[in-house]
């Protein structure tokens, strides 16, 4: 792709993000989504791969339904209270349309079909920014409208999708399907606790998307996209497989990594709010999760396969890793000790 096209697209995305986060008004929101959609599809298919233009296509008819969705909702709100302001979303039908419209946009389980898809069409970097940058504008708007959500349908929504994030992706070998079904369990976490703590649902998405990007930024180090070559790859950077090692199994949310600082803060506020059942629930799922991050982990540092492969061993390389990726990774795996600061600041 052109330099000057790819700019252009990345502003896009930054300007359409930053009018959804700042804005009061439903249309102005709207629009920003809009912007950030159009601005993504061509950096989906720039690839011109058959599968990068299905990806491309199926985002965009999801994205055009929940966008109508929270354009309705909006103007059926307005319609009842003659309120166009964000945080005065009052009327219930309005609030069921938004809750299912950003659900869509987040690939929350009942309408999370099209997110591993377009995430395994697209290159690493665009499944990056679709798995964390995207997410953004729509939390920022449940995070405004959280005084007046359904908790007992954010609970389900949120349930379902840590069962089932972590169900689809133990049977996976692509690193991208792989890493949208973790996607998936962590937007779980985050939309159960949006209605009784919104702060700590942006702490963390904050942090999921740290690790996530550290996960990602080290796998398009590596050109892995298969398990089968990720089994190969420590013989090209040792030391970064060793690195993410520790940094999946900080997304897995294991102590003493900083993954485990937002589960435990949202388990903590759950039995306050008397859902220890909910709480429960969602520790024993979130196992399955663990499953498919272990094998990732092993895979990563293991130094010969069990078995036979047909995958030629990469030549070891000296060239230094990125600067960015050193950063994340340190930050993805210390910043537990820290926590009573990072709350303190939320």
């Amino acid at each position: 792709m052109n330099p000057q096209a790819k700019l252009i697209f990345s502003i896009s995305l930054l300007l359409g993000t930053t009018i959804t986060i700042s804005s009061n008004h439903w249309v102005m929101a709207w629009t920003g989504l809009e912007i950030n959609t159009l601005a993504i599809l061509p950096l989906i298919s720039k690839s011109h791969h058959p599968r990068a233009i299905e990806a491309a296509t199926k985002y965009f008819l999801v994205q055009a339904t929940a966008s109508a969705l929270v354009l309705f909702s909006s103007m059926t709100n307005a319609w009842h209270t003659g309120q166009w302001d964000i945080t005065q979303l009052t009327h219930p039908a309005s609030c069921l349309i938004l809750t299912t419209a950003i659900s869509i946009k987040l690939g929350l389980v009942p309408f999370h079909f099209w997110f591993p898809e377009v995430l395994q069409g697209s290159s690493l970097i665009t499944g990056l920014l679709l798995s964390t940058a995207m997410k953004f504008p729509p939390i920022t708007l449940l995070f405004m409208t959280s005084s007046s959500l359904n908790p007992t349908l954010l609970m389900t929504m949120a349930i379902l999708s840590v069962a089932l994030g972590g169900w689809m992706g133990l049977n996976q070998t692509q690193v991208r399907k792989i890493m949208a079904f973790s996607s998936i369990s962590h937007l779980g976490w985050m939309s159960i606790i949006i209605v009784y703590n919104p702060k700590l649902t942006l702490l963390n998405f904050y942090l999921y998307t740290l690790m996530t990007a550290a996960v990602f930024l080290a796998f398009n180090s590596t050109k892995t996209l298969k398990l089968s070559t990720l089994m190969t790859a420590w013989t090209k950077t040792p030391s970064l497989s060793g690195i993410l090692l520790l940094a999946l199994l900080s997304l897995a949310g294991l102590p003493p990594l900083t993954g485990f600082l937002p589960k435990w803060l949202i388990i903590q506020e759950l039995t306050k709010q008397d859902m220890a059942p909910a709480a429960m629930i969602l520790s024993l799922l979130s196992l399955l999760s663990l499953f498919f991050y272990l094998r990732l982990a092993y895979c990563a540092t293991i130094t010969l396969p069990p078995h036979t492969t047909n995958h030629m061993k990469q030549w070891h390389t000296n060239k230094p890793t990125n600067i960015l990726i050193a950063i994340l990774t340190t930050a993805s795996i210390t910043l537990l000790p820290i926590s009573p600061m990072i709350t303190a600041i939320v």
